[in-house]
């Protein structure tokens, strides 16, 4: 069936702006009335900590179970009990690099890509400073634009314990093969750390099928409140060392998960993962939770490739315009819908101020993508204008995006 962007657009009262497109989706999606209303519902009605005999607390217990158990059905995940929740992708990855780190030694090396976004860059960085380990990087193809197996296996020595892999880059949107990439990487001996924070808004993660051993996302980027999601296999988060307080329990995912959880916006992770089982129901599928969030990504994806293709081919009309990342029409399936370009004679912030005034509303610079910008060798005080689509955009939007860039630079 044709793809019910109107139906999409209706549940989301931020796109009831005329004036307003929103591609800034990659730095954070709007939300649907149902998850913003399941937040203020939670903190005005069922509000309390956890664990006391009263209503209010079961309820909150019940909430902060389910929340898990969801989460991992959205994950692939064999129970809730492997997923972490906290406040972003980046601080679970601080928090997390401690405990995974811990019994490495001076010269043991982590292995980063260079199409990394800064938040599985940074921590990596800290506790090799930290703990005296060593940093090897991998470059990404210049001509495929994904971080191919070849490549990583030439950085792997018998001193590698944790490989750092970008499922999908937020400036050049290409998605690497984790799967491919995980084998070549355990084959080594190493742990595999992957960052699916673009990967998830656009097609339903599988962590079974990645063969990694932890895997991060961030709700805000697909339609939720501000959380992070991390996913780790049982046997090994259970093994690992919990920096935590002597009164939490050492059960998972306690262990892992200090103080209060922010349970309003548990509530509201739930109602995100209720949008995506209600949009497959409206597209006539039937199943399990975990099919009807499939059968809304396949279909959501489907239509993206169409804006995708549209948003590329208007803007390589454009004279002077690099976009860094896969043009073939022939490829769209080995990128997310993030488009970042350049314009000879322009800076990106000149440009991205004349599509705001437009109500076009863009991002502009490195994007904490601080690896390609530098692997590009692109000015990282200017970077790049990054145009991020998602499900809710439209084909007229596409073209008028088009056009502005276009008049944005003369052309």
């Amino acid at each position: 069936m044709t793809f019910p962007v109107d139906h999409v657009r209706s549940l989301f009262p931020a796109l009831n702006h005329p004036d307003r497109i929103y591609a800034d989706n990659p730095a954070g999606t709007q939300v649907p009335a149902t998850v913003a209303q399941a937040v203020a519902d939670r903190m005005l009605g069922d509000y309390a900590n956890l664990g006391g005999h009263f209503t209010t607390s079961q309820s909150c217990d019940t909430l902060y179970t389910q929340a898990h158990t969801r989460a991992a059905t959205f994950l692939g995940a064999a129970s809730g009990r492997e997923v972490i929740i906290g406040p972003s992708m980046t601080a679970l990855t601080f928090h997390m690099s401690r405990s995974i780190c811990r019994d490495f030694q001076p010269g043991d090396e982590i292995v980063i890509t260079r199409m990394e976004h800064e938040g599985n860059v940074g921590p990596w960085l800290q506790i090799a400073h930290d703990m005296g380990l060593v940093i090897r990087w991998v470059a990404f193809d210049p001509d495929s634009w994904r971080v191919e197996p070849e490549a990583l296996a030439k950085q792997l020595t018998t001193r590698t314990r944790l490989v750092c892999l970008n499922h999908a880059s937020n400036m050049t949107g290409s998605i690497n093969d984790i799967a491919a990439l995980s084998a070549v990487a355990k084959d080594a001996g190493a742990l595999v750390f992957v960052d699916s924070v673009q990967y998830a808004p656009h097609l339903l993660p599988d962590v079974q099928a990645l063969g990694c051993d932890f895997l991060v996302c961030s709700a805000y980027k697909f339609f939720g409140p501000h959380l992070g999601l991390l996913w780790g296999r049982e046997d090994l988060m259970q093994s690992l060392h919990p920096y935590k307080g002597r009164c939490v329990s050492d059960d998972l995912p306690d262990r892992f998960e200090s103080g209060t959880p922010q349970l309003e916006l548990l509530a509201g992770l739930c109602a995100t993962f209720d949008y995506f089982e209600n949009l497959g129901t409206h597209l006539d599928h039937t199943g399990s939770a975990r099919d009807l969030m499939q059968a809304t990504y396949a279909a959501s994806l489907e239509y993206e490739h169409g804006l995708t293709r549209d948003l590329i081919r208007g803007l390589t009309g454009i004279d002077g315009l690099t976009i860094y990342g896969i043009t073939n029409p022939n490829r769209t399936h080995d990128r997310v819908p993030t488009v970042s370009l350049r314009v000879e004679g322009h800076t990106p912030s000149a440009i991205a101020a004349t599509l705001a005034q437009q109500g076009i509303y863009v991002w502009h610079g490195h994007n904490y993508a601080y690896e390609p910008t530098r692997q590009l060798g692109l000015p990282e005080a200017e970077g790049v204008v990054r145009i991020g689509l998602s499900h809710y955009n439209t084909q007229d939007e596409v073209a008028r995006i088009v056009t502005s860039v276009a008049e944005a630079v003369g052309a």
